[in-house]
C-alpha cells in the first residue's frame, strides 16, 4: 500500500502552516518554495483541505492560508481521507460463492453463534478489513500538532546533548 504525493503535500504543508505564528497566513508562493511543489499542484490539494474544512483561505494583499482548526484536532487520518478518498483499501473480488467456498464463513457455523450475520463474508476481506481498521486507529490518534511536539521535543533533545 503507497499513498500518493498529494497527501505528503498536504500534510507537509498543514505542519508548515501549523508551525507559522497564529494570525499570520501563508501564501501559496511559500508552501510551494517550502516542499519544491509547482503552485498549481499543491493550490489544487489546498482547495480540497479547504473545501473540508481543514484550511481557511484568506484573500487580500497579506492572504493566503491558515488552520481552520487547532492542529491538534487535525489528524492524519482526517487528511489522508480527504486527499484519497473515504473509499475502503481492499475489495473482494472472488464474490463468486461456487468458484471460492473455501474464502466464506459457512452458514452452518454462524447459525449457531447468535452474534454472526446469516450472510457470507469473504474470509480474505475480513482480514483486510481488520488491517485497515488497525491503521485507520492508528492515523486517527497521530495529529498535525503530535508530529510538532515530536520535533521539538527532538531538537531540545540535541541541544541539552550538546
Amino acid at each position: 500500500m503507497q499513498f500518493s504525493k498529494s497527501t505528503s503535500y498536504a500534510l507537509h504543508a498543514l505542519i508548515h502552516l501549523a508551525h507559522a505564528n497564529r494570525g499570520h497566513n501563508i501564501g501559496i508562493k511559500e508552501l510551494s518554495a517550502s516542499q519544491g511543489v509547482p503552485e498549481s499542484y499543491l493550490s489544487k490539494i489546498m482547495s480540497k483541505l479547504r473545501q473540508d474544512g481543514i484550511v481557511r483561505a484568506v484573500t487580500g494583499a497579506s492572504g493566503g492560508y491558515e488552520l481552520a482548526r487547532p492542529a491538534d484536532q487535525i489528524t492524519f487520518l482526517d487528511v489522508i481521507q480527504v486527499v484519497e478518498g473515504r473509499q475502503h483499501l481492499y475489495e473482494c473480488s472472488n464474490l463468486n460463492e461456487q468458484r471460492h467456498q473455501f474464502f466464506f464463513e459457512a452458514e452452518a457455523l454462524e447459525a449457531d453463534i447468535p452474534d454472526h450475520p446469516d450472510d457470507k463474508e469473504c474470509m480474505v476481506k475480513k482480514v483486510m478489513n481488520g488491517a485497515e481498521q488497525q491503521l485507520n486507529q492508528y492515523l486517527q490518534q497521530h495529529t498535525i500538532q503530535s508530529v510538532l511536539d515530536a520535533a521539538s521535543f527532538a531538537c531540545n533533545d540535541d541541544v541539552n546533548k550538546k
